[in-house]
């Protein structure tokens, strides 16, 4: 179907003579054959947005429908990938192109000459349905890809390939009177099935103390990171990506600037996965839509990082997706929302931010895809509001939705307390669902730990205000100890260096260790006190160096140092000289 187009406005084209085109059919727009997606119909007349530059198109221009939807491409490849907004692989396109992206480049999103090695697990006979897996490829080291039937096509396995060398056009198997090919294609604006969603249970390990420990995420949940310029949502976001127990992760850089995305495609692969040794990109798919890029293309790069999600996800894999940030792609719908002419909503966002922003975050969840097979897709989105204003529409929208919330604080980061979280500001609704994880894996006094380091937190901020009254000495010597224990807390917990290369990343085990001490040093201290122990004295021990320097010492010598820091401090405290 061809038409001709009659209307332009930056990414928003018009074209008549589209009788027979459907709502999201991709096209081709203009000589250069422009990527298109159609966003409305009336009449024969379609709007368009293009997901590239429409500078030198004019009126009269041809437009071509290609009869699909905006589709990704998945199969073996997809793993150490860098992808732009539409899944075309920048390192192909550099290859093609140079430093630049031409306009109406097309690349395939997989490479279609690498052979993979197949090794089959279904048999001819075998009644089989969508997800149901056929056979497995080693994508990386630590990835097993693993072939299944596409959703909506079930029956009878007629023809399944040996085990050997195929690329991923080759048929491997025929289900039915349907040809399986090693790679298939999903329209991103459509949820892939599943058979049940669960209540999430299990969390998401981070390595991050504050996320961790205070504010956990579970697996298939949703996390919300709001914050202001230089607060550090972009480096929590990294640290996420880099260190959590996920096994795939994809990392959506969305509308950010180029400089900040150029850090994370120098660095990730570098990185070494502190769980399997390898590198972190043998698990992790990055797609990069800087700010200067098309805002079409922006507004899709959501949708393309969810759909490879949950690609991975009905393998039966715990995916961690980072969207930096959803401001970003905010501003994306009201830039076309506008040239659409479209009725504006609150601060000119369109009427639709809110059910658009649930969509994406409601693909999240602990499902079972199929009979005995569950995966998972955690959302954790940053959210970027002018000025830090957190009553803005899309902060507030997305606090409807997502179950943690991570406050980014100003003064914190100003302060150079980072990660720059608020404690008294942030919340999970995941606490309760994880606890009993952390009780049968770490240790069952972690729930109660954790509460009674929030409480001396609370209580440290209520008394701030007296302390402007009157100042710190004049308060009693209990109330001096608690200030003394929250500091730690602060300073040497909730504080972790992410350029450290040892206090980057804190196992879950170390994370309890170093709070149940900290938490003991709070105890010893009471129990000082009761003695008539003097209050500078108390502070004076010299076991709280000892505390600030924990989160420093290694994962295979922490053990045995924290029974020798909790030693000397219990030796200390008992040994303090009581007044007369």
């Amino acid at each position: 179907m061809a038409g001709r187009i009659v209307f332009i406005a930056g990414p928003v084209v018009k074209a008549e003579g589209m009788t027979g085109s459907r709502m999201y059919d991709v096209v081709a727009v203009g000589e250069q054959g422009l990527i298109g997606e159609i966003i409305g119909l009336e009449r024969d007349i379609a709007t368009i947005q293009v997901y590239e530059d429409t500078s030198g198109i004019g009126p009269g221009d041809v437009v071509e429908t290609t009869g699909e939807q905006l589709s990704v491409e998945l199969g073996p490849g997809l793993i150490g990938t860098i992808y732009d907004g539409i899944q075309r692989p920048l390192a192909d396109i550099k290859e093609l192109t140079g430093e630049y992206i031409d306009r109406g480049v097309n690349v395939s999103p997989l490479n279609r000459d690498h052979m993979w090695h197949f090794t089959p697990s279904a048999s001819v006979g075998d009644e089989v349905s969508g997800n149901a897996i056929l056979g497995k490829v080693q994508e990386s080291p630590v990835v097993e890809h693993r072939i299944m039937v596409p959703p909506g096509v079930s029956g009878r396995v007629g023809f399944i390939a040996s085990a050997g060398e195929y690329s991923i056009d080759d048929v491997v198997a025929r289900v039915g009177k349907t040809e399986i090919k090693l790679s298939q294609r999903w329209p991103v604006r459509r949820e892939r099935p599943y058979l049940k969603k669960f209540d999430p249970f299990l969390p998401l390990i981070t390595g991050q103390r504050v996320f961790d420990t205070f504010f956990p995420i579970a697996k298939g949940g949703t996390a919300a990171i709001p914050g202001g310029f230089g607060t550090g949502k972009t480096v929590s976001q990294h640290q996420l990506a880099k260190w959590s127990d996920a096994e795939i992760v994809v990392y959506v850089g969305c509308g950010e600037r180029g400089n900040e995305m150029t850090e994370v495609l120098d660095e990730f692969p570098e990185l070494e996965d502190p769980r399997t040794g390898e590198k972190l990109m043998a698990r992790t798919i990055l797609i990069a839509n800087t700010s200067n890029m098309p805002v079409a293309a922006r507004e899709a790069s959501i949708y393309t990082g969810i759909t490879i999600a949950e690609y991975f996800r009905d393998m039966g894999y715990n995916v961690a997706l980072m969207a930096d940030s959803t401001s970003r792609w905010a501003e994306a719908l009201r830039e076309i929302s506008g040239r659409l002419e479209e009725m504006p909503g609150e601060e000119g966002y369109p009427a639709y931010l809110a059910t658009r922003l649930a969509e994406f975050y409601e693909r999240a969840g602990q499902v079972e895809v199929v009979q005995g097979r569950s995966g998972s897709i955690s959302i954790i989105g940053a959210v970027s509001p002018p000025g830090g204003d957190f009553s803005e529409p899309v902060t507030q929208n997305t606090l409807r939705i997502a179950k943690v919330f991570w406050a980014l604080d100003a003064d914190l980061a100003d302060r150079r307390h980072f990660p720059s979280i608020n404690w008294l500001r942030s919340y999970s609704l995941y606490l309760q669902k994880v606890r009993g994880w952390w009780a049968d894996n770490v240790d069952p006094a972690w729930y109660s730990t954790r509460e009674k380091a929030m409480q001396l937190l609370q209580k440290e901020a209520e008394l701030k205000d007296i302390i402007q009254l009157v100042g710190p000495d004049a308060l009693p010597p209990s109330d001096q100890v608690v200030l003394e224990a929250a500091r730690v807390i602060r300073e040497d917990f909730l504080r972790q260096h992410a350029y450290d290369p040892v206090d980057t990343y804190c196992s879950d085990r170390k994370q309890f260790e170093m709070l149940r001490i900290m938490m003991k040093y709070h105890d010893l201290a009471m129990e000082a006190l009761d003695r008539n122990v003097e209050i500078t004295t108390i502070k004076a021990v010299k076991g709280r160096e000892d505390l600030a320097r924990m989160g420093r010492i290694p994962l295979d010598q922490y053990e045995a140092e924290f029974v020798k820091i909790e030693q000397r401090l219990e030796n200390e405290m008992a040994n303090l000289e009581v007044m007369e």
